[in-house]
């Protein structure tokens, strides 16, 4: 039966860790626009492990427009500086940067600010209390992207769903084929990366079968 609550499971982009061609991803990504809904695109550009200021900045700028046209929310990964100087619409803060609530002193109120939780309910709840926007769970799968993650169980997306409000993120090697169990189990969006930009049929196929899976679980909710 049909949730009334909740509301149906969004897509949530990362960049690759490197963006060679800045112009060229731009189209990249408007191309992946054409494949259906996507409701963020997070700028996270960590080539060494890093966050590289400079080319997130870059980036971020170049990718601004496209954002904007679409209706897409543009997060910023780790640096508050580059999210204040680019006008993003947010940051999303890992577990060992600056905490949720000096964010957002920095920031003021109306940014988004995410923070990574792992797969600790503990850290979930305490970056709620700061005043995150959303909290992102996983790896539910092994990452091609990230190399220090820890497995992350879908119940920890159900057990959120129950007793928060707060939006929650999966992410962790999600595919299109995994994408309605993390969605039914209680993911408010899916953060995906290397599945998008390396699908063997282009972003915008990846995006289209995505949504299509998120349509389904939408069905069983």
């Amino acid at each position: 039966m049909s949730d009334p609550k909740r509301e149906r499971t969004h897509l949530y982009l990362i960049t690759p860790s490197d963006v060679a061609d800045v112009a060229g991803f731009v189209k990249t990504f408007e191309s992946a626009l054409e494949g259906g809904d996507v409701a963020s695109l997070q700028v996270r550009i960590k080539p060494d492990g890093l966050v590289d200021e400079v080319k997130t900045k870059a980036v971020a700028e170049a990718l601004l427009p496209a954002c904007r046209a679409h209706d897409v929310a543009l997060i910023i990964n780790d640096s508050v500086d580059v999210c204040a100087e680019v006008g993003a619409d947010g940051v999303h803060l890992g577990h060992l940067d600056m905490r949720v609530k000096d964010a957002r002193k920095r920031l003021g109120k109306q940014p988004i600010i995410g923070a990574t939780a792992k797969n600790s309910r503990h850290v979930a709840m305490e970056a709620g209390e700061q005043g995150a926007d959303y909290v992102a769970f996983g790896a539910f799968y092994p990452s091609e992207t990230k190399a220090d993650t820890v497995p992350a169980d879908p119940e920890l997306l159900t057990w959120w769903q129950a007793v928060m409000e707060l939006p929650c993120v999966a992410i962790g090697g999600i595919t299109p084929e995994r994408a309605r169990d993390l969605s039914v189990a209680g993911a408010d969006f899916l953060a995906v990366s290397s599945a998008v930009w390396s699908h063997a049929d282009g972003p915008a196929a990846a995006v289209a079968a995505f949504n299509a899976a998120l349509d389904e679980a939408e069905a069983a909710f």
